[in-house]
């Protein structure tokens, strides 16, 4: 399914699977996907998108990567560490004002600048995704008339392209469950720009297409909306991981009816942190020394804590949070 496409090894793979324990005596079986641990750059749930958006690249011809995020993206930092272990020029475009002198950057923004990248700051809030996301078309636009040949990439990676990541690590998941003698009734992620979600979506299409899965025991996918776009149904998930499928050369569809975006957890807003979210990042650290970051992964693991405290699903069953990282937003 994925032989014909470009690809730059950029990921440490496969990345764990470890059972979390038991949350309580009626709880299903909770399982931690580490993606936090993909790597590159400090790893995280980007590295999988950026191994086939990087390709891409190269194909192309690209000698930059622009990309553009929230003041403290995990995307931006791990497209820099991409950048730094390709050769390729990275420009970032991000919200906020830009620090007093380099002493002054923090977290992700200090190891973007560590990776060489370009910081080039809009000013704009965090969750104002079409203003940065036309800042990143007009510096893309610049780029190109000095000649750099640059290959501008969206707000987390979502694109067709990128979701490869996770249908090839949805496939992944599912070889690592069989080896662990079970099969998940349920794949969480944390979601706000829609690709790893639709990558998911697109690998269990593909194998439900081929018949490595059952339809009556396929494990559903369920994202945690963290985004305002997201939660009120953009991007299109389900066209998004058509899309994928289109790039795998697979007949296979995903129906939109397959798509459930849970959007208890955003809270206020993107990249604002909640109450759930930081109980959920003390019982992550304290339960099995997980780090996840307080306003992206932390939302998503509240929203697993909640469907679990729902009784979504039973003690027999098993669950898998896949982990997307961010831990340097810590020390922001």
């Amino acid at each position: 399914m994925f032989d014909h496409l470009d690809r730059a090894a950029l990921a440490t793979l496969p990345t764990a699977l470890e059972p979390a324990g038991v949350v309580s005596s009626s709880a299903p079986r909770l399982w931690i996907k580490r993606d936090d641990l993909t790597g590159l750059g400090g790893g995280g749930n980007k590295a999988r998108k950026l191994e086939f958006l990087c390709g891409d690249a190269i194909a192309a011809g690209a000698r930059a990567l622009v990309t553009v995020g929230a003041a403290q993206s995990n995307h931006c930092r791990m497209t820099a560490a991409a950048g730094a272990r390709l050769g390729l020029e990275v420009h970032l475009v991000l919200s906020g004002e830009e620090p007093d002198g380099r002493r002054a950057l923090t977290g992700n923004q200090l190891l973007s600048k560590l990776f060489g990248a370009q910081l080039h700051y809009t000013g704009a809030a965090d969750s104002h995704w079409g203003e940065l996301e036309i800042a990143r078309e007009a510096l893309t636009d610049q780029l190109a008339a000095e000649g750099l040949a640059p290959y501008s990439i969206p707000i987390g990676g979502s694109t067709a392209v990128g979701a490869l990541g996770y249908a090839q690590g949805f496939v992944e998941l599912i070889d690592q469950a069989e080896a662990a003698g079970i099969m998940p009734s349920a794949i969480v992620t944390t979601s706000s720009s829609g690709g790893t979600h639709a990558g998911l979506l697109a690998g269990r299409a593909a194998l439900l297409a081929s018949g490595r899965l059952d339809a009556s025991r396929a494990p559903a996918i369920i994202a945690i909306g963290v985004a305002k776009g997201v939660v009120a149904g953009y991007p299109d998930v389900a066209e998004l991981a058509n899309a994928t499928l289109d790039l795998m050369q697979l007949a296979a569809r995903v129906d939109p009816a397959d798509v459930e975006v849970d959007t208890r957890w955003l809270g206020d807003d993107y990249a604002v942190p909640t109450e759930a979210g930081a109980a959920a990042m003390d019982w992550a650290a304290r339960t099995g020394g997980w780090i996840v970051d307080p306003v992206y992964s932390a939302k998503g693991l509240s929203g697993v804590l909640g469907l679990i405290s729902d009784g979504r699903w039973t003690a027999g069953d098993d669950v898998v949070f896949v982990h997307t990282g961010g831990w340097p937003a810590l020390f922001a």
